[in-house]
């Protein structure tokens, strides 16, 4: 895999998650690095196994993990802006259904084979409006390091999730993401952010 294919996949895939299948509860001992460990383990798994797997097969063994590593209402809500506050809840559940589909859809298009990449997890520190960051580096083959951050936080059930991830420790996902969604659903509405966000899932999957 192209290593602009891969940093691609972690900011368009961030806020996770998937309708339909089972919720893997996260371990509520688990440190925030634990939590990061345990995505990659099941990223690069799939990825080993991405050939025979196929796109829905990759799709459904990220989902479970994908969900649990992730606080997905929190980072919907965030991504979409101070327009989330105006939907009723029909159309929170529309923006967190169609979110997560098209997420857990792009990682499953993007991570489609193994080329010798490796995930490793360097550290932890405190984060500065609170959480944890944990600092993390993605070798691809033959090709330098990228630094990946992740911001962590206890969700109500004082499980540690991800809610926001840092290229290079200083580009923000949720800020990108808030700024794109914003502009649609100001300009066009909720419906047509729900409906553009599932036209892209549906691109992604087989023909």
């Amino acid at each position: 895999m192209k290593l602009t294919n891969i940093l691609a996949a972690l900011l368009l895939a961030v806020s996770l998650g998937f309708s339909g299948t089972a919720l893997a509860a996260p371990d509520s001992t688990g440190t925030p690095s634990a939590v990061v460990k345990n995505f990659y383990a099941t990223l690069t798994e799939t990825m080993k196994q991405g050939n025979r797997l196929g796109f829905s097969g990759r799709y459904k063994k990220l989902a479970p993990t994908i969900q649990a590593s992730f606080n997905l209402p929190l980072m919907t809500r965030v991504a979409v802006g101070p327009t989330w506050l105006k939907a009723n809840a029909a159309e929170q559940k529309q923006l967190i259904s169609a979110f997560s589909d098209f997420s857990i859809a792009n990682y499953a298009s993007q991570f489609s084979r193994y080329d010798g990449e490796h995930f490793a997890v360097t550290g932890e520190k405190p984060a500065a409006g609170g959480g944890t960051i944990v600092e993390t580096r993605l070798q691809p083959k033959d090709m330098d390091a990228v630094a990946l951050n992740y911001l962590m936080k206890q969700d109500d059930q004082g499980h540690w999730r991800i809610v926001d991830v840092f290229l290079d420790g200083a580009v923000s996902e949720l800020a990108t993401r808030r700024a794109e969604f914003s502009s649609i659903v100001e300009h066009d509405g909720i419906p047509a952010l729900v409906n553009q966000l599932d036209s892209k899932s549906k691109q992604m999957g087989p023909s």
